[in-house]
């Protein structure tokens, strides 16, 4: 069955660091701001074009290039996300974590 662990029974959740949860959601509502800043970035850009007006075209660099700008931050906020969820935190004087019903997993050193 899908989602069933090697026994028939669901696989145990890991227990997760309360602070890598707001670094994840910290970075998620940065990426979602800088993506609905870029909706609004595009649409003048857009309108900027159509009007063939010189100034307006000129203002599509600065715009664009800020444009560019967000873009470069969403793809360094999505990369320390992962990571962050490929690395998860080192425990000083443990080599393991542990698991929701209370079982340790034990990662290689």
């Amino acid at each position: 069955m899908e989602g069933l662990g090697s026994r028939g029974a669901p696989p145990p959740k890991v227990v997760v660091d309360g602070t890598l949860l707001q670094t994840f959601q910290r970075n998620f509502v940065q990426v979602q701001s800088l993506l609905d800043q870029n909706r609004l970035l595009i649409n003048e850009i857009n309108q900027n074009h159509e009007s063939r007006i010189p100034d307006n075209l000129g203002r599509n660099v600065g715009l664009i290039r800020e444009l560019n700008n967000n873009i470069r931050r969403v793809v360094d906020l999505y990369a320390d996300l992962s990571y962050k969820f490929v690395e998860p935190p080192r425990y000083p004087s443990q080599e393991h974590c542990w698991l929701e019903n209370g079982h340790k997993r034990y990662r290689p050193s």
